[in-house]
């Protein structure tokens, strides 16, 4: 027990500590927003998808597609393209209305969260255009290709490419600048200050005229030196967030992830939050490279589809066990209020009820159950034995269910998830039922204290 407290100790010394503080960065709490804020229009925009690629899953439905959907696919791809085909411009809006908001009530400053956003928006614009020096001269690119195609410097490819999920880091950045200059030029006033009498809308927009003068010089000039040494914004993000994006497309990477999401939980942090947001930009940019023929396992739901299924730790077939075979009483009467929820992937009753956090006995299933469904997922697919996800599905979509839709409709999708569930379970078992035995052993102990 003494090696127990000394792990917990460590864990929050080391772990609860910078975890905690960087979950209260407003960037990150930024993202966060931004994150949540997407996740209606990547499911609309899935749904849309799943309807062009359904065929694909089922060859069968390929004769009434081709005299129906195939026929108005433009159509309602529409659906596809103001959603998943933009979602970098939501991205920015939601970042720099949300960052704004926070550094004025942190700051005590008077800045408009709305002015924010469309400063970042405006920032973020400036950098779509692809541009070169040609002979000393700034030029828009203009290449059309069979495989690329450059208008005036816009990259087209079922909409504007770069307002897509690659985008993504981009629009952050960008906000980041806009919102910080607008902030600074509060706090120095260098603003236009309109009399009282001036209405409200019209006195915001002359106080962000300043910001946004400053706001598009410093990024011209950004652009220029970019441009000047042969790359730009977009390319020069790419280097450092393609190292990343590339750690989490690999085994040990995901193992990594996996250990520290349910580390913070173990020592009270919603190790999930914190982790996603994070990742949320990365697995949204690899559904969309699965859309275009990539294979790769870390996109979409993955998490909720097929590792932690039930909940952080993939509790879900553990909290069915103690539902209906548990012998101690508290166990129990935890399942049977916790089972339907866990059904949906939350499992907030057990991680606190059980409880998980803090907790000597269930600590070792939390961190190798999920990573151990995981590994079984990821293999499955990286070997093509599952197709990848390429759609979005809500978080709280139930077993197999989530797996089939995410895929396309892989059948052998709604397979996996099952076994991932069952191999999870196989990790929960031993120490769930040692669990179960001692609280069992205490309670009795109790009862024959009370009747002595």
């Amino acid at each position: 027990m003494d090696s127990e407290n000394k792990l917990f100790k460590f864990l929050n010394n080391y772990l609860m500590g910078p975890m905690g503080k960087i979950s209260q960065f407003r960037i990150v709490r930024g993202v966060m927003a931004a994150g949540m804020a997407s996740i209606p229009f990547t499911i609309v925009g899935s749904m849309f998808l799943i309807i062009a690629v359904l065929p694909q899953s089922f060859p069968v439905l390929q004769g009434i597609w081709e005299i129906s959907f195939e026929r108005v696919e433009s159509l309602y791809m529409l659906g596809n393209m103001a959603t998943m085909g933009i979602l970098a411009l939501y991205f920015c809006i939601v970042f720099g209305y949300e960052y704004t908001k926070i550094q004025a009530q942190e700051e005590k400053i008077n800045l408009n969260p709305m002015n924010g956003a469309l400063l970042s928006m405006m920032a973020y614009f400036m950098c779509l255009p692809e541009l070169i020096f040609d002979g000393g001269v700034a030029t828009l690119v203009n290449v059309v290709t069979d495989d690329k195609k450059i208008i005036d410097g816009w990259e087209m490819s079922g909409g504007v490419t770069r307002l897509g999920t690659t985008g993504i880091f981009t629009a952050i950045i960008m906000s980041i600048i806009a919102v910080k200059i607008y902030a600074l030029c509060v706090k120095r006033k260098w603003v236009i200050k309109m009399p009282e009498t001036v209405p409200t809308g019209v006195s915001n927009s002359f106080t962000a005229l300043i910001p946004t003068v400053l706001i598009a010089l410093t990024v011209i000039i950004i652009n220029g030196i970019l441009v000047a040494l042969g790359t730009d914004i977009f390319k020069m993000i790419a280097i450092p967030f393609g190292f990343v994006t590339n750690l989490t497309n690999t085994w040990i990477g995901l193992l990594v992830i996996y250990f520290l999401m349910h580390a913070l939980w173990i020592v009270g942090i919603h190790g999930a939050t914190i982790v996603t947001s994070f990742l949320t930009p990365i697995v949204l940019s690899n559904m969309v490279q699965n859309q275009n023929g990539a294979n790769l396992p870390f996109a979409g739901e993955f998490n909720n589809s097929f590792v932690t299924i039930g909940g952080s730790g993939a509790t879900l077939g553990m909290v069915i066990f103690i539902t209906f075979f548990a012998k101690s009483a508290q166990l129990g009467a935890l399942g049977k209020a916790a089972v339907v929820p866990s059904l949906f992937n939350i499992n907030e009753p057990i991680l606190f009820g059980m409880p998980v956090v803090y907790n000597p006995y269930t600590a070792i299933p939390f961190f190798l159950a999920p990573m151990s469904s995981m590994s079984v997922a990821y293999f499955a697919i990286k070997f093509g034995m599952v197709n990848p996800p390429i759609a979005q599905v809500a978080w709280p979509t139930p077993l197999g269910l989530s797996g089939f839709i995410g895929s396309g409709g892989d059948w052998r999708a709604f397979v996996l998830a099952i076994v991932c569930a069952a191999v999870a379970f196989v990790i929960w078992f031993p120490f769930i039922k040692f669990y179960d035995r001692k609280l069992y052993q205490d309670e009795q102990a109790k009862v024959t204290v009370t009747n002595v």
